[in-house]
C-alpha cells in the first residue's frame, strides 16, 4: 500500500500507518551536578536461525534512549541506522551499537563479531507454515503481526484489514481472514460479509523480524478475478523515521484482476524520486502457465542491486541497480543505506490499479502461501 499522503493512479505498496520518529522524546537525564547522564550500553542477544545464522536483538535499559547501530565495522553515531526490530545475521560481519537519549551522552559501543562462514545458497531462515494442531491456527505471532482497518491505504482500496482473532466489525474471529490451515498453507482470504463490504488481511513482520541482503523466496498460488490484488513485498525498517518512500520498497509478487494471455507478475522497486510505474517490469509466464498455479517468486538483494525471478533464481527477469535511476531527477537509491527490511503479505480488494470487483468476482477468494524462505547470496 502506498503512503496515504501521496496517492496515485497505480499500485505502490508504501505503508499508510507512519509512526513518529523513535528515540527523540523525553527530557534529558541529569545528575545532581547537571551533567548529562551517560546512556547504558545496549545489550546484544541472539536467537538461532538456520544453518549457523542468528537473529540479533538489541536493547537498552535507559528510558527514552534510541539504539543506533552499524554492520560494516564502523563506529555508530546518532546519524547511524536506528534499531527498530530483530535482524538476521547470515554473513561475516561486525555489529556495533550505541544508545543515546535526548540531551544525554551516548553510551559506550557494544560490539559483536559474527563469523558464521555460511556458504552461498544456504537456507538461513524460513516460515514453512506447518500446522499439526488438527485445526486452523494463528500465523506464528513471533513472526507475523498485522496492519488493520480501512481508509483506502493510499490506493483507494475497498477492504477492511482484519487481525487474527479480531471480532471488530466487519471482522469475525470465527471466520478469520488469515490462518495456517491443516494443509500446511498460509491462507489470506478476501471476503464480502455484506454487500459493498470487504474484508481481507495484511500480514507483516515489522518490529519482529527483518533482514538485509540475501535471496528471499515465496511459494504462492494467487487468486485471479476482477478487483483482486495479491502481493508479497518488503519495506525498510526505517519507515518509522525516514518514512515512505525514502525507506525503500521492493515488490516481489504483484498482479491484478483476471488471467491474461500471457499471464504475468510484476517486480518493482520504489524510493525517493521513483514511485509509480517508473521502475516496474513484467514477467510473462510461458504458454499454458498462469499465476493461478503454484510458482516461486523471488528477489536477490545484494549490495548495489535488486533482482527478481519467477521459478528459476539462476535467471532473473530484471535487475535494478543505482544506475537504473540515472534518468530520474531526484531519485535516491535506498537499498544500501544500512537498514534491514521487513516482509509483508496481503490481498487487497479494489483500488486505483485493479478497479473494483464485480459480479464475476468470487468471494471468498484466497492467496495461498506454502513457505517464505531466505537464502544466503
Amino acid at each position: 500500500m502506498q503512503d496515504s499522503c501521496e496517492p496515485r493512479v497505480r499500485r505502490i505498496f508504501g505503508l499508510v500507518l507512519l509512526f513518529a520518529a523513535c528515540g527523540t522524546g523525553g527530557g534529558a537525564a541529569t545528575t545532581s551536578s547537571s551533567t548529562a547522564a551517560v546512556a547504558a550500553a545496549p545489550t546484544l542477544t541472539t536467537a538461532a536461525a538456520l544453518n549457523g545464522a542468528a537473529i540479533v536483538s538489541l536493547a537498552t535499559t535507559t528510558s527514552g534512549a534510541a539504539i543506533y547501530y552499524t554492520v560494516d565495522g564502523s563506529t555508530p553515531t546518532t546519524s547511524s541506522q536506528i534499531y527498530e526490530a530483530p535482524f538476521l545475521v547470515a554473513a561475516n560481519l561486525t555489529v556495533n551499537a550505541i544508545a543515546a537519549a535526548p540531551g544525554g551522552t551516548a553510551s559506550t559501543v557494544t560490539s559483536r563479531v559474527f563469523t558464521p562462514n555460511i556458504p552461498s545458497g544456504t537456507l538461513v531462515w524460513s516460515d514453512e507454515f506447518s500446522n499439526a494442531t488438527g485445526t486452523n491456527a494463528q500465523p506464528n505471532p513471533a513472526v507475523w503481526t498485522y496492519d488493520t482497518g480501512t481508509g483506502g491505504w493510499g490506493n483507494n482500496e475497498l477492504e477492511n484489514y482484519c487481525a487474527w482473532n479480531s471480532s471488530v466489525a466487519p471482522c469475525s474471529a470465527a471466520d478469520p481472514n488469515s490462518y495456517v490451515g491443516t494443509d500446511g498453507y498460509l491462507h489470506v482470504i478476501a471476503d464480502q460479509p455484506s454487500p459493498g463490504v470487504y474484508t481481507s488481511a495484511r500480514l507483516k513482520t515489522q518490529g519482529l523480524f527483518s533482514f538485509q541482503y540475501g535471496r528471499i523466496e515465496v511459494s504462492a498460488k494467487e487468486p485471479e478475478a476482477k478487483g483482486l490484488w495479491p502481493a508479497f513485498w518488503l519495506m525498510g525498517n526505517n519507515i518509522v523515521t525516514a518514512q515512505w518512500p525514502a525507506c525503500g520498497e521492493q515488490d516481489v509478487l504483484e498482479r491484478v484482476n483476471t488471467a491474461t494471455t500471457p499471464d504475468w507478475n510484476e517486480g518493482s522497486v520504489h524510493g525517493t524520486g521513483f514511485i509509480g510505474t517508473k521502475l516496474g517490469t513484467r514477467y510473462n509466464f510461458p504458454s499454458g502457465a498462469t499465476a493461478a498455479g503454484w510458482h516461486t517468486y523471488g528477489m536477490i538483494w545484494s549490495k548495489g542491486s535488486v533482482a527478481y525471478y519467477v521459478d528459476d533464481p539462476a535467471h532473473p527477469y530484471v535487475t535494478y541497480t543505482a544506475a537504473s535511476l540515472s534518468s530520474l531527477n531526484g531519485a535516491v537509491w535506498p537499498f544500501d543505506a544500512g537498514q534491514a527490511n521487513f516482509i509483508l503479505i496481503n490481498l487487497a480488494v479494489g483500488g486505483y490499479w485493479p478497479g473494483s470487483p464485480d459480479s464475476s468476482t468470487p468471494f471468498p477468494s484466497e492467496l495461498l502461501v506454502d513457505y517464505v524462505r531466505i537464502y544466503t547470496n
